[in-house]
């Protein structure tokens, strides 16, 4: 599939923000990742109420993008007081269609429109790193917002995502979930290392143990909470044209794409300790984790949740090869290029499912573009797209 734009470049460097320097990933993070002991209270605490307010209201309606957004999240570090005003200041992804703290990659994205990333891949290392566009440039220096490290086992492939561009053990604070893939690269689960909503099931899996006290965060207990599986239909040697995806966001209702229709989103990371976990389940048995991943989710989860499917692309004589209307974010033909957008099987057939929900592609050697907007998070949207990367023995 194919499209066509021209790139620019554009240098960006930031020094201070959830992100901070772009070239270094390193990241700051919100009270759930960082110790909440660095914000005592301070003489800026005894600041009246209503000035503190108002100002720090203005700050946030004038620093629109980054770099400049890194003074909203400047001013959230400065104690306790501040912080919680900024919390109800700073509007979700979904209404002010801006990235903030780094909670926000696990809420919904922009309703009308969509939000530009773009993936870089480093094949020596099998890592891939999630940016935040800062310009109309199909890819430029942007803000860092996740990374993903792939991690082959004998019968499957993880592809764990971190908060932090170095450090993507699952022992990591800041690990925030992973991606599963089956033997043949077809059958996909995203898993979150945190309940996406209230009731949420923890998957039995191997991976969800102990190995120390000191190598799982005492702050954030690690899980495995199906929240997505993706599907690629069989395609031996390519004879039923361009790959075909299936994805059950088990965590979103098929309702959130209806007018007035509402996903769950989490609204911090919560701040606990392991012991405080008990009911949590760790197991070793392979045979148990394989037979959970195998089943899939129950007829109970997959009732009411939304259903994605890829859009069909239309063959160019032409150019003879697939084409996607990608409104210039994609610029070279891969078999990886894809649209989702809501299947018919979420009830009648209107405008909702026209909207492209997320749309992936490449633009480089080792650079693709990432859209995507609301009901999915950008921690979905990422870990779906890196199912595209996945190696397809039967879908070619």
């Amino acid at each position: 599939m194919s499209d066509s734009s021209g790139v620019s470049r554009r240098s960006f460097d930031m020094k201070l923000g959830y992100g901070l320097k772009s070239r270094s990933h390193r990241v700051v993070q919100d009270s759930s990742v960082a110790e909440i002991d660095g914000l005592k209270q301070s003489c800026w605490a005894n600041m009246p109420q209503e000035l503190v307010r108002e100002v720090l209201m203005k700050i946030e309606a004038s620093e629109n993008s980054w770099p400049l957004r890194r003074s909203v999240v400047t001013c959230a570090g400065v104690c306790r007081s501040w912080r919680e005003i900024m919390k109800e200041v700073v509007r979700t992804p979904e209404a002010s269609g801006k990235l903030t703290f780094p909670i926000s990659v696990k809420q919904p994205g922009p309703r009308e429109s969509l939000l530009q990333c773009f993936i870089r891949r480093n094949r020596s290392t099998q890592t891939y790193h999630l940016y935040l566009n800062l310009t109309q440039a199909l890819a430029d220096d942007g803000k860092f917002l996740l990374a993903a490290r792939k991690f082959r086992r004998p019968t499957c492939t993880d592809y764990n995502i971190s908060l932090h561009a170095a450090d993507m053990s699952k022992g990591s604070s800041t690990y925030i979930g992973k991606l599963r893939s089956n033997f043949l690269g077809t059958k996909f689960i995203i898993y979150d290392g945190l309940p996406p909503h209230d009731g949420a099931k923890i998957m039995k899996s191997r991976s969800t143990r102990l190995v120390g006290s000191k190598q799982v965060s005492p702050r954030i207990p690690a899980g495995n909470y199906p929240v997505a599986h993706i599907s690629y239909e069989l395609n031996v040697l390519g004879s039923r044209g361009p790959r075909r995806m299936h994805c059950v966001m088990d965590a979103i209702p098929s309702s959130s794409i209806e007018p007035g229709g509402v996903a769950p989103t989490q609204t911090e990371f919560p701040v606990s300790n392991v012991d405080s976990f008990p009911s949590l389940p760790f197991f070793r048995s392979k045979s148990s984790r394989m037979e959970n991943f195998l089943s899939g989710p129950s007829v109970d989860q997959r009732h009411g949740a939304l259903v994605l499917k890829n859009k069909a692309p239309r063959w160019h004589e032409q150019l003879q090869c697939w084409c996607l209307n990608f409104h210039g974010r994609v610029t070279v033909a891969s078999v990886k290029n894809f649209q989702l957008v809501a299947s018919a099987e979420n009830g009648l057939v209107g405008p909702e499912h026209e909207k492209v929900i997320l749309q992936f592609g490449k633009v480089g050697k080792d650079v693709f573009t990432m859209d995507y907007r609301y009901p999915l998070s950008t921690f979905q949207a990422f870990a779906i797209c890196l199912s595209s990367f996945d190696t397809k023995i039967a879908c070619e």
